[in-house]
């Protein structure tokens, strides 16, 4: 299957936390492909004393993991140790801007670090990474994108902003690309590489007479500082494009809103999105962290009750369904067979950007509870 598995790998990994007045969850997982190329951070208080700002980042990484991995463990270590965020200290009013170049110096100095690397050097590894960050201080978010992963801010219910996808077709990227000597073809760089932007790849950095940002992929960030308004701002997504390809950031948005007035365990929520955009065909890797603040919905017994009587409802139509459905069915069959029924019937009271495909898992569970040892398909004729 190329660089697909036969069949995905669903374990997931996990990790939670809260502090600063925020709390938050995340969950990535394989899936399809051959090999686990994402990877994240997430961090509480930051160093310099600034024990109320925190972090978090999602890294996209291709042609391999190396790249990545060392984003992951170093990017926000660049950004803090530069000098120009080091003198902002806690004068956050005057020194937004400061902030601003350290993040994109940051992403910058990592980047020409890592070209250094022997594996690099050698051209043993060649691969690159995107990434998606925001650093949150108590007035401020500031998210950098570099990439297309991508992160959405909840205010008020609604995508109040988004970080924009770097692309080849991008018009801006596409005229870097072409004064690089590159070009765009399948809406790829030189028709291999489908971003523009990148941390890594450096067999696309080695144009003569042009700077880092200039190449045929940039590693330069795009930084945008937003004030913080506690009593309307909910929560921040960060994903890479596994989960993105599926899901709009409305959708998603909504999804999310509508599961936390279930429950306030922001992993099993960062999973649901994981398993919602498996079977709505996600074919890549897939990561997702979520950091709600004071402002997010809150859990609802209205809410639950409402989801416990739309799992009663699909229960009884799924009886009907199965009732009807050819008895020597495998499982597989069975289950494929009642999803595009229940799609037909269209229930009222799905889940909100996410429909059927959020009740997968309890389709799945209702079957097992009414068919516990599905009939084995019939043996093939002589």
């Amino acid at each position: 299957m190329g660089a697909f598995l036969d069949k995905p790998k669903t374990e997931k990994h996990n990790e939670k936390g809260g502090g600063n007045n925020l709390s938050y969850g995340l969950s990535s997982m394989q899936g399809w492909r051959i090999e686990m190329e994402d990877a994240h951070c997430a961090m509480i208080g930051l160093p310099g004393g600034l024990k109320d700002w925190s972090f978090f980042a999602v890294f996209d990484g291709h042609a391999g993991a190396r790249v990545s991995a060392i984003c992951s463990e170093e990017l926000l270590t660049e950004i803090t140790k530069n000098e120009d965020f080091k003198k902002s200290g806690d004068k956050e009013e005057v020194a937004a801007e400061n902030i601003k170049r350290a993040i994109k110096q940051g992403f910058l100095a990592l980047d020409d670090r890592m070209r250094e690397l022997p594996e690099v050097v050698s051209g043993e590894d060649k691969s690159g990474s995107t990434a998606v960050s925001v650093m949150i201080s108590p007035k401020h978010l500031f998210f950098a994108n570099c990439g297309d992963s991508r992160s959405v801010l909840c205010r008020k219910g609604e995508v109040a902003f988004s970080t924009q996808d770097h692309k080849p077709i991008n018009p801006e990227e596409k005229t870097r690309i072409q004064n690089a000597g590159g070009s765009v073809m399948i809406q790829r760089v030189n028709g291999s590489l489908a971003v523009s932007r990148a941390l890594g790849d450096f067999e696309y950095k080695n144009v003569q007479g042009k700077g880092p940002c200039e190449q045929l992929v940039s590693p330069e960030p795009e930084i945008h500082e937003i004030e913080r308004t506690v009593a309307d701002d909910e929560f921040v997504i960060l994903a890479c494009d596994g989960i993105w390809d599926v899901m709009s950031n409305e959708e998603l948005c909504t999804f999310v809103r509508n599961r936390m007035m279930l429950t306030d365990d922001l992993q099993a929520i960062c999973n649901q999105v994981v398993d919602v955009c498996l079977h709505k065909g996600s074919r890549d890797n897939m990561s997702i962290v979520i950091v709600a603040f004071e402002s997010a919905p809150k859990v609802s017994e209205e809410a639950k009750k409402k989801e416990h009587e739309l799992d009663m409802k699909l229960e009884e139509k799924i009886k009907e369904i199965v009732a009807k459905a050819d008895p020597t069915s495998n499982a597989g069959a069975l289950l494929s067979y009642v999803h595009h029924s229940l799609a037909v019937a269209e229930p009222a009271g799905l889940p909100p950007g996410a429909g059927l495909y959020a009740k997968r898992t309890t389709i799945e569970e209702i079957l097992n509870k009414l068919n516990p040892t599905p009939t084995p398909p019939p043996p093939p004729s002589d």
